[in-house]
């Protein structure tokens, strides 16, 4: 039996491009996860799919990064695909472990994507630690402005308890105290 599986990182993504490219290699099940990062442990469709698999039987993905984040990760699930006396296949990037030729291709195949990763995430930081230097705030939006804050002080030094300013500003006890220790009030 050849099964799927398909994983998209928010709820928002679909996996219709998978299914189609999954569909068109035989896969005749398909497990998916929805709003799964790859970095986690816990993917039900993964656990499943893994779970369905019998000697013989072949797990599919549309590409590597979709079965893990990381190399260790993706050598493990493999080991335990073969472990469980089935075969792994990689559609994009064309890798089927029923080979010799296919197995070095995927340690070779993962070692790139995991580097491209690590690309990503220093590109990012630096990305990061550049707008921070030009003074960008990065973030959510805060809830109290300054001027919110100045009032908020007003009415607690005034007598009004807390809790009923911080309801009056529709924020948490919690948020108005650490909108006063970020101010430094």
């Amino acid at each position: 039996m050849i099964y799927g599986y398909a994983r998209v990182s928010t709820t928002d993504q679909t996996t219709d491009l998978q299914d189609r490219a999954l569909s068109a290699a035989g896969c005749g099940r398909v497990f998916r996860d929805h709003g799964t990062s790859g970095a986690k442990k816990k993917r039900p469709g993964l656990d499943s799919a893994l779970a369905a698999l019998q000697p013989g039987d072949v797990l599919t993905v549309w590409r590597l990064d979709r079965l893990g984040r990381n190399l260790s990760d993706l050598i493990a699930i493999v080991q335990e695909i073969e472990a469980r006396g089935a075969a792994f296949r990689s559609l994009s990037e064309q890798i089927d472990t029923t080979t010799p030729t296919g197995r070095l291709f995927f340690h070779m195949a993962g070692a790139f994507a995991e580097f491209e990763r690590s690309l990503i995430i220093e590109r990012t930081k630096a990305g990061l630690t550049a707008a921070k230097g030009r003074g960008v705030r990065l973030g959510r939006r805060l809830s109290l402005t300054p001027d919110q804050i100045r009032k908020a002080r007003l009415l607690i030094e005034a007598g009004e308890g807390p809790r009923s300013v911080a309801a009056s500003f529709d924020v948490s006890e919690s948020t108005l105290y650490r909108a006063f220790q970020r101010t430094g009030i």
